[in-house]
């Protein structure tokens, strides 16, 4: 909004200032609603996939559509990426043309030139290829689809990214050499915001890279302590006893069935002091078992830790697939070894 203020009085010398406010405000929620339909043309073609959208964040310098996973194809990331841009450019040229049919001399008239023509850059400017701009994610796409390697096109989006941030931060330099005119202080600033948002997010895809390449070591059934069934009621001493015997590192609570029910929470026992264990049962340091916190031993690398994320816990209860107890999952254990892998 500041920076359209003095477009407004420009194009519109006799306008009072109220409705230069008005007039600048009515700019700003067009392209804030512009921005929301990018964004929302990510999120349309994303579901149209299958892949779960978290939510749609709106920011100073754009917005963001966070998804739940990653497309599985290069041709389905291709889709979910150009989308957005796609729609931005298809406002601004409808803009532009309405505006032929306007007096350009008009508020309206101001107005939609202007909704045209921050529509159009943010559509070019989006299809830059770096990320996390949306032309990132388009080379993300095209270089998976022809190395094969999704890791390989993350890496080349990513230092595209940081090429593209540091081109912004000369631009406001080279237009001002180009015009022959003093270098706008203003445009350095908005430059260097800018250039720092991409660069840093870039930086960050580049990190989430390394991150994910160590994923295919984590195994849950590799990971999984032994653990013994007990009852509610026993004394945590008996339960430690037990464990300590059969050389189990968890405790699942069982009913009368044999039904695991809940787990014992490390954490809960190291605060129980020794001389209170006799006289505390198991049941008092455990957390009944949700769906979310049952795992199979089955689940390894992004999706073990998606499962976990789902359901954020320090423990979790780890089934064969015929449904008997594995052992008991603990988060110390796969933070461990995701450190120490690589």
């Amino acid at each position: 909004m500041i920076g359209f203020a003095p477009t407004v009085r420009d194009r519109l010398p006799g306008a009072s200032g109220g409705l230069l406010y008005v007039v600048t405000a009515s700019f700003a929620i067009l392209l804030l609603a512009s921005v929301l339909l990018h964004e929302l043309a990510h999120s349309v073609v994303a579901k149209l996939f299958g892949l779960p959208v978290r939510r749609i964040v709106l920011q100073l310098l754009g917005g963001a559509s966070e998804l739940e996973r990653e497309p599985e194809t290069p041709w389905r990331e291709f889709a979910v990426a150009v989308v957005g841009p796609l729609v931005s450019l298809f406002l601004g040229v409808g803009a532009a043309i309405a505006y032929r049919a306007t007096d350009p001399d008009t508020t309206a008239g101001l107005i939609i030139v202007a909704f045209a023509g921050s529509n159009i850059l943010v559509g070019l400017f989006n299809l830059l290829p770096g990320l996390p701009l949306d032309g990132g994610r388009v080379l993300r796409a095209l270089v998976w689809a022809v190395t094969h390697r999704p890791n390989v096109g993350t890496i080349a989006a990513a230092w595209g990214g940081r090429v593209v941030a540091l081109l912004v931060i000369v631009l406001p330099f080279v237009l001002a050499q180009i015009d022959n005119r003093p270098v706008d202080l203003v445009n350095v600033l908005w430059a260097a915001l800018l250039a720092s948002f991409i660069w840093t997010a870039a930086t960050a895809s580049l990190a989430q890279q390394r991150l994910r390449e160590r994923l295919p070591s984590l195994q849950a059934r590799s990971l999984t302590r032994r653990a013994i069934p007990v009852t509610g009621d026993l004394p945590l001493s008996e339960a430690l006893r037990r464990a300590r015997e059969a050389g189990a590192g968890g405790l699942v609570i069982v009913d009368g069935g044999g039904s695991p029910s809940g787990l014992v929470n490390e954490a809960s026992v190291t605060a129980t002091p020794e001389h209170r264990r006799p006289w505390v049962s198991v049941a008092s340091v455990a957390r009944s078992i949700e769906p979310g916190l049952v795992l199979s031993a089955e689940l390894s690398g992004e999706d073990l830790v998606r499962a976990m994320q789902a359901t954020p816990a320090s423990e979790y209860l780890v089934l064969e697939r015929g449904g008997d107890i594995f052992g008991v999952l603990a988060t110390k254990d796969v933070e461990r070894a995701f450190a120490h892998a690589g």
